[in-house]
Formats: C-alpha cells, sequence, structure tokens
C-alpha cells in the first residue's frame, strides 16, 4: 500500500504509530468519537486516579497492533492481501462501537433490565458500524470502495468483530467461503474462505483467547493502573507464524520456547482481574452505577423520547449514550439521583464478607446466594447486592498452553502441540476460581457478626453437600 497520506499517532502505550487513511477517515466519524467518552475500566476510575482512559485509545491501540501482527505474518504468508490487511486493522478499529456508558457496567444493567433481549456490546458495534458506513455525511463506504473493500470484505470486518453470522447488511445473504464444497458445511463464515482462518485469531480469538484486542488494554491498564506487565506483545509479533496442523488447518502458531512468555499474558490477566477489574470497591461503585440505570428506568427518564434500555434499538439515539448519562439522570430524576449523588459523597454499598472457592461450583448463583442472605438475615432482597467473580486463565478449569500452537526452529510450517516437560513444571494446579462478594445497600450496620456469616457461609455449602449426594 501507499504510505504517503498516513497519519501518525502518538499514542501512551505504543508511542509513534501510523495508520492508513481510512482509519483515519472512520476515526473522524461521530460514530467512533463517541468513544472519548466511555471509560475503558468503567466505574474504575473511581477507584485508581490514574485509570482515566477510554475505549477511543484503546481502539487505536488494537488497529494499531493489528496492523502490525498481520505485517509481521504477511512476510512469511504470501496469500495475505491488502484488502485482508486492512479489514483486520478496520475490525480492530471498530470492535468496541457499540460499548454503553461505563462499559461492561451497561451490559450488566442490560442483562437484569432487558435478559430476553441478549444485547450484547459486540452486537451494537455491528450496528454502530452499519450507521457508520450509512451516515452519508462520514463517506465512509466510498472511501471502501476507494481501496477496493466490497459486501465480502465488509462481511468479513463484521465476522472478525461479531463472529459468525453477524446482525444487519445485505452482505449476510453471501455464501459460505470456500474451494472445497465439503468444507461449506463445516466453515461457518462468509467473508473468507477456510484456507485463511488464522485471519479470525487475530482480533478476537474465540479458540485461545489469545488476540491483539488483549494484547493492547492489557499494556494500557497496566500503565494507567500502575502495574507491571511481564507479557511482551512485541515478542509476540516477532516469532508469530501460519502454520498447518496435522488436520490440515492453518493456525496462528508462537515459537516452541516462547510458552512461558504466553503463560505470562494468561497471569497477566488473572492479576488484572483479581487486583483492578473486579476490585471490591470498584464492584461497589458499579453495583450503584447499575442501580442508578434501573431507578432511573423506572421514574421514565428518557432520551430522544426513549428510555436507556430502548436506545440500543435506535443506533442515531444510542450515539448520544455514553458516561455523561448520568449527569443527565441527575438533573432529571429523583431516586436515581440519590444512588449517584452517594457515589460522589462515597456513600456506597457497604462490603459485608466474601469467599473463595476453588473452580466455578455449578450451583453458586447470585440469585440463589441473595435470596438465602435475605432469609438468613430476615431482611428483604432489595437490601443486598451479590456479585459472583469468576477469575481463570482464559480457558476455564484447563491450562491454556494446553489449547496452543507452536512450531519448532527447524520446522516452521508445521503447527504442534508442546508436552508437559518442555514447558514448565512450575505452574499453577488449579487455573479456576470464584470469588463471591456482599454487599449492603442501606446506609445503616447490616448487624451480622463474623459468627453469623460464618453460619451463613455453611448453609450454603452444606445444602448444595446434600442436594449433591442425595
Amino acid at each position: 500500500m501507499a504510505t504517503e497520506n498516513y497519519k501518525i499517532f502518538n499514542d501512551s502505550v505504543h508511542g509513534h504509530i501510523r495508520l492508513h487513511p481510512l482509519l483515519v477517515k472512520i476515526i473522524d466519524t461521530p460514530e467512533f468519537q463517541r468513544l472519548r467518552k466511555i471509560k475503558q475500566l468503567g466505574g474504575g476510575y473511581f477507584v485508581f486516579p490514574g485509570a482515566s482512559h477510554n475505549r477511543f485509545e484503546h481502539s487505536i491501540g488494537v488497529a494499531h497492533l493489528a496492523g502490525e501482527l498481520v505485517r509481521s505474518l504477511r512476510a512469511h504468508e504470501s496469500e495475505i492481501t491488502d484488502q485482508d490487511e486492512l479489514c483486520v486493522q478496520i475490525a480492530g478499529l471498530c470492535h468496541d462501537l457499540g460499548h454503553g456508558p461505563y462499559s461492561h457496567v451497561f451490559e450488566i444493567f442490560m442483562k437484569e433490565e432487558k435478559p430476553d433481549l441478549n444485547w450484547t456490546h459486540e452486537k451494537a458495534s455491528i450496528e454502530m458500524f452499519e450507521q457508520l458506513m450509512n451516515n452519508r455525511m462520514n463517506g465512509i463506504r466510498e472511501i471502501m470502495a476507494k481501496y477496493r473493500l466490497d459486501d465480502q470484505d465488509i462481511m468479513f470486518i463484521k465476522e472478525l468483530i461479531f463472529g459468525p453470522n453477524p446482525p444487519n447488511g445485505v452482505s449476510n445473504q453471501l455464501p459460505k467461503q470456500s474451494s472445497d464444497p465439503n468444507e461449506k458445511e463445516k466453515w461457518p463464515y462468509r467473508g473468507r474462505p477456510m484456507d485463511k482462518s488464522y485471519l479470525y485469531e487475530i482480533v478476537a480469538n474465540k479458540s485461545t483467547g489469545i488476540d491483539v484486542d488483549k494484547m493492547d488494554y492489557f499494556s494500557r491498564d497496566c500503565l494507567h493502573l500502575g502495574m507491571k506487565s511481564n507479557f511482551s506483545h512485541e515478542r509476540y509479533m516477532k516469532f508469530a507464524r501460519v502454520c498447518t496442523t496435522e488436520k490440515n488447518e492453518k493456525k496462528i502458531c508462537m515459537r516452541d520456547k516462547e510458552a512461558l512468555n504466553m503463560y505470562e499474558l494468561f497471569h497477566i490477566r488473572y492479576l488484572l482481574h483479581k487486583n483492578a477489574y473486579q476490585h471490591r470497591v470498584k464492584k461497589a461503585i458499579e453495583l450503584m452505577i447499575i442501580d442508578a440505570l434501573l431507578a432511573a428506568e423506572k421514574e421514565n427518564f428518557k432520551l430522544d423520547g426513549k428510555t436507556i434500555s430502548e436506545t440500543v434499538s435506535d443506533m442515531s439515539t444510542y450515539l448520544k449514550l455514553t458516561d455523561n448519562i448520568l449527569d443527565d439522570i441527575k438533573r432529571e430524576t429523583e431516586n436515581a439521583k440519590e444512588i449517584i449523588e452517594k457515589i460522589e459523597r462515597r456513600d456506597l454499598y457497604r462490603f459485608i464478607d466474601g469467599k473463595l472457592y476453588k473452580g466455578k461450583p455449578e450451583w453458586l448463583r447470585t440469585e440463589r446466594v441473595k435470596t438465602k442472605l435475605s432469609k438468613f438475615t430476615q431482611s428483604s432482597e432489595e437490601d443486598f447486592r451479590v456479585t459472583v467473580i469468576n477469575f481463570d486463565y482464559g480457558q476455564k478449569e484447563k491450562n491454556p498452553i494446553d489449547s496452543l500452537w507452536f512450531y519448532r526452529r527447524d520446522n516452521t510450517g508445521t503447527a504442534i502441540k508442546l508436552e508437559k516437560d518442555e514447558v514448565s513444571y512450575i505452574k499453577p494446579e488449579v487455573f479456576q476460581e470464584t470469588n463471591v462478594f456482599l454487599f449492603y445497600t442501606k446506609s445503616t450496620a447490616h448487624g451480622l457478626n463474623d459468627e453469623q456469616l460464618k453460619n451463613f457461609w455453611n448453609s450454603i455449602e452444606i445444602k448444595n453437600y446434600r442436594r449433591k449426594t442425595i
């Protein structure tokens, strides 16, 4: 590609990065600029003073890393085209367009307010991407055509963001891509054929969880949280190769000697969740933000004539839904306003107690714990909020290294799995745990002493033990 019209960005994580003119044009749209007003870590800025970064800069970082990885692979894989590279970068840039106020906090609100809708930010990202392209003031479709991107490429971008069968758009009518008729049944994608399956592992990797989205936000979040990350995405880029498995599948593989570097990726993921993303004060504040949104919904707060949960069906209104919504709610409600003002005064939901469990017990459900707690204390369920948080290394109870593909120095085209004695014997015995947090919503004391709390936890576990053994 010609580079004379590329624009240089000075990023806090990646330094000076160069972006394609089409990416710059996408950045300069209202749909993308909206991300400046959505915090990357949700309620984290209320706890960590440095966590002021937004989805805007993260998305630019993902586009940059997506381009870096594609170009690294392309140096050894001649089948990758200019259009492939540009599509992957666009997907990296637009993958978070659909996030609501305070990022994942809004997703939890939607699950509580409209559980049957099955709303996700990935679905909203596709819909916002459609609006971005269809907004004639943006002129994006014309520029896409200039760089020879067609309906097939637009479908590919959507699939990179959402997965198979993304919502909306005439490109959904495209046939599945495969040169082999036998592959059409098992290959779910329409944007690219199965022999380019590795391209679907770059932005949002559904199989191993290793993708440039995580690589950017791990580095970016650590920087703003004041934490250290020992994983080197630069080193990953240098050693990444496209290799073929024994089943003739093409995968992005890593050099065998880099296995421990990959452990660091999963380890920093765990540490970020444990120390920051699921910090108990952060969770208390986010629960209060959710309750403020739910209260505003009940008080019939509206934006362009739509309640907060109704805005997700209209992207022109959803475009206006950012973290600033709390300021609007304060001006127009009573009950929701009271919750928001409590956050500002630091009059937060009180942490009662927490409990850590090995693995992910099937019986451990938020509503079950909440109901049991209200009965145990003879209080209303509305007086309590419960969070059940799962921590893992990205592959639930499994060792994440077992899902990765590697290659050897003397055979760079063949994908292999590593034996346990080729990695390290020093590694965690358990890769998954579950933490339960109990919060009390009232300003008064909850009245539970240590003995009562111990009895409460025992009552849950004993009941579960009997149910399993009967």
